[in-house]
């Protein structure tokens, strides 16, 4: 699984719930960096880190994981 696919489903969900970089950052307790790196796809997420970012934005883990092809 590549890991840019986290990332491009990360931002697409994030933007849909109408959170910008800076606030979705802030809510998480990281850096705006951290979360654009992991939006990029130069870094990979923890499993803390998608339960956290699917549960401020209300969906679930699985709905964060790319599909398997």
């Amino acid at each position: 699984m590549e890991i840019d696919k986290w990332g491009r489903r990360i931002r697409a969900f994030r933007k849909l719930k109408g959170y910008t970089q800076e606030g979705l950052a802030k809510e998480l307790g990281i850096s705006v960096s951290i979360l654009g790196e992991i939006e990029r796809g130069s870094r990979l997420p923890s499993e803390e880190f998608l339960g956290n970012v699917a549960n401020l934005l209300e969906i679930s883990v699985e709905d964060l994981t790319p599909p398997e092809k």
